[in-house]
């Protein structure tokens, strides 16, 4: 029965989390550029294609994948899950649940940081190259 519950749980985690993830496709992602003025809008193709490049490699780079903070996260929250489940009775369910929300979480924001990271560097380096970068 407890078994049960944590799989509940877990699969209402995941289908929440996953939408509100909003993660990036880095392939076809691009800040809005303004052309209007701008001198260097013949090489903004080129541009792109090289800052892309760079954001890849700056965002992959930073803090480690979101899998690895999902398995930090996920270890840390069944350590606290096995805590608060010792005081209610149950270790082991408060174990598993604790490391359910953990990984989730953890993976989620994980990933959330990198796109983050990854659209300020496309965007800063596009800009630093004299386009107009409006987001």
């Amino acid at each position: 029965m407890a078994i049960r519950r944590v799989l509940v749980a877990a699969s209402l985690l995941l289908l929440v989390a996953g939408p509100l993830s909003g993660c990036t496709n880095r392939n076809t992602w691009k800040p809005t550029i303004d052309p209007y003025n701008n001198p260097n809008a013949a090489r903004l193709s080129a541009d792109e294609a090289q800052c892309r490049q760079i954001a890849n490699e700056a965002a992959g780079g930073k803090g480690g994948s979101a899998a690895a903070r999902g398995v930090m996260s996920g270890l840390l929250g069944a350590a606290t899950g096995a805590a608060i489940g010792a005081i209610f009775g149950d270790a082991g369910q408060g174990a598993a649940s604790g490391a359910i929300a953990g990984t989730v979480s953890g993976g989620v924001g994980g990933a959330a940081s990198s796109d983050a990271h990854f659209k300020r560097v496309f965007s800063n380096c596009l800009r630093n190259r004299g386009h107009n970068v409006l987001d």
